[in-house]
This record gives C-alpha cells, sequence and structure tokens, in this order.
C-alpha cells in the first residue's frame, strides 16, 4: 500500500460526518418505523417481526417520555405534553395491536409524524 492510500485508509473514519442528537434520533425512529412497516405487510407470517418492532417501538417511546419529563429538558411544555401523551398512546395501542384488536397504522402515523418534524427544522 503506498502512502496516499495508506493515508485514505487512516483518515477515513475521521472523514465520517458527525452525527447529531437531532439526527440519530431521526435514524433510530426511521429504523423502527420500516420495521413496523415491513412487518405489517407480512401479515401473521410477520407476526414475530412485528413483536420485535413493536417492542423496539415501546421502549423508544418510554425512552422519549422519560426524556420530556426531565426538569432540564428545553421543549416548550406544550410539545412536551404532546410527547408524554403519544408515549402513553403508542403503550396502550401497541397492547392492542398484540392481541389483534387494532391495526399498526396509527403507530407508524405517529411515528412519520414526529420524523417530518425532526427533518423539518435545521438542525443545530
Amino acid at each position: 500500500m503506498h502512502a496516499h492510500a495508506q493515508a485514505l485508509h487512516a483518515y477515513s473514519h475521521a472523514a465520517a460526518p458527525i452525527r447529531t442528537a437531532r439526527g440519530a434520533e431521526y435514524e433510530v425512529i426511521a429504523r423502527i418505523t420500516h420495521r413496523l412497516r415491513d412487518a405489517a405487510r407480512k401479515g401473521k407470517r410477520g407476526y414475530p417481526e412485528l413483536v420485535a418492532a413493536l417492542s423496539d417501538n415501546r421502549r423508544l417511546w418510554t425512552t422519549l417520555a422519560a426524556d420530556v419529563g426531565q426538569a432540564g429538558n428545553g421543549l416548550p411544555d406544550d410539545l412536551r405534553a404532546r410527547i408524554f401523551y403519544l408515549a402513553e398512546f403508542t403503550e396502550k395501542h401497541s397492547r392492542l395491536v398484540l392481541r389483534g384488536k387494532a391495526r399498526v397504522t396509527p403507530l407508524l402515523e405517529i411515528n412519520v409524524a414526529i420524523l417530518r418534524g425532526l427533518g423539518s427544522r435545521p438542525h443545530p
């Protein structure tokens, strides 16, 4: 390997883009949403994948609820309350989906709305 190739290899990780917290949130929510959608499209044969994706989605929303519940959270109170409500809804609706009494669509719509919000504001 010549010097140029060695330099490219050595600094390739440093050249990777720096991820913001907002970008990381977007990526996690997008990944979970994609998994939910794929599992739901498979119907009954996708049930094990749906269970796993719902579990991850519930864990995500539990984390978001805990975050907005912190005193130092910088979001406006109204937005914090709405996020907390959505976390509660997600928990209850997920149970209904698992029992076959509801569709996953509302959970997908919530996540997509959050993704739109995260993608619409400029990143710091």
